[in-house]
């Protein structure tokens, strides 16, 4: 395994991490158990998880990765062996987080319950690094617009700014509850904002950013990859294998019992318009090479300058081997070459 440093921390975290996000809903309490002792076997040191979790969000499944997650620590007695990544919900409608009902915000009373909330499900007095799940303000994220929406990014009355995010995630800092902060699913322009208002004030500094980085969308290179370069917060890459329609899997119509896009219709973000022309292409070109398609994916997101860590996961224990052994996977000059003609011709047809 591979490891590099969290953003400006003293934390070094595995190239794979262990998204759990299936835990509690398409895996079992065992399966979990099962996915985190390999995973640590592995090398795997870094796990992600999320109050929102598992997916799809539910109030009867909110929270369960967490406290599948918890009873693993409990039931291994191993806590200091994972660097754990959490999450807060950002800007939502939906009311069954919050003790009042109430819609979702990142403002200091929700930070707070929020984060005590986790500690609890996760039977740990601390988090490694807490991550605003999606911004508190309105934003366009997660979706495939045919055209840029300027209203998305209007400012809405309770916006909660910035500066105040940091001063209330800075009191969680000093008590212990969490020890770094990050970002995911943000802009370029919420990410400096967070960097420039956190040096200017001296709160908690943003040490990494978790947006969607694959094949199909590789718009993070536009203007985060500099960002992730020169101010050190690193992308932790999402669904690196665009929700598994990478692996082919879903060609054609294809779906497969027991697969998310066949179980929960969730997977629309990738079949736009000239996805599945992409998807064979980069497929044809594993196959090429001789290699896996979804290694071959995988070990693209691996290969970046910018990625701090690459998100796996995975529903079988065969998927989740599969996946990991994408870090013995090079990406040789000359495919890359071949991986950036293609991009060239197809673009990025899911955002």
């Amino acid at each position: 395994m591979e490891y590099r440093r969290l953003g400006r921390t003293d934390l070094n975290v595995s190239v794979i991490c262990l998204g759990t996000m299936t835990y509690g809903e398409q895996n079992t309490e065992a399966e979990g158990f099962e996915q985190m002792d390999y995973a640590l076997d592995q090398g795997v040191n870094f796990f992600d998880t999320a109050e929102l979790y598992s997916i799809p969000p539910r109030a009867e499944t909110q929270g369960s990765t967490e406290r599948i997650i918890g009873n693993w620590f409990k039931a291994r007695g191993n806590r200091d062996k994972v660097i754990l990544a959490s999450k807060i919900v950002g800007r939502s409608a939906n009311d069954w987080f919050r003790d009042d009902k109430g819609p979702t915000r990142v403002n200091r009373a929700q930070i707070r319950e929020a984060v005590d909330k986790n500690l609890k499900r996760l039977q740990t007095d601390y988090i490694d690094l807490y991550q605003i799940h999606f911004p508190d303000r309105p934003m366009a994220w997660g979706s495939n617009p045919t055209r840029f929406n300027t209203s998305a990014f209007e400012k809405a009355d309770d916006e909660t700014p910035i500066a105040e995010q940091l001063d209330a995630f800075a009191e969680i800092v000093k008590a212990g509850k969490i020890r770094h902060l990050g970002l995911s699913n943000e802009s370029a322009w919420g990410t400096m904002s967070f960097v420039h208002d956190s040096e200017a004030r001296g709160g908690p500094r943003v040490q990494s950013v978790q947006n969607a980085y694959n094949l199909l969308n590789r718009t993070f290179e536009t203007a985060l990859a500099e960002i992730a370069l020169r101010e050190d917060v690193g992308l932790l890459a999402y669904s690196p294998l665009a929700q598994g329609f990478l692996t082919g899997k879903y060609l054609d119509g294809a779906r497969p019992a027991g697969a998310r896009t066949t179980l929960f219709d969730r997977g629309q973000r990738y079949q736009g318009p000239g996805s599945e022309d992409a998807i064979k292409r980069y497929i044809a070109l594993a196959r090429e090479v001789g290699l896996d398609p979804a290694q071959m994916a995988l070990a693209f997101v691996n290969s970046r300058a910018f990625l701090t860590s690459n998100i796996i996961g995975a529903t079988t224990m065969e998927q989740l081997k599969t996946d990991i052994a994408s870090i013995d996977v090079a990406i040789s000059a000359e495919l890359e070459g071949k991986i950036d003609a293609i991009h060239q011709l197809v673009g990025n047809p899911c955002p």
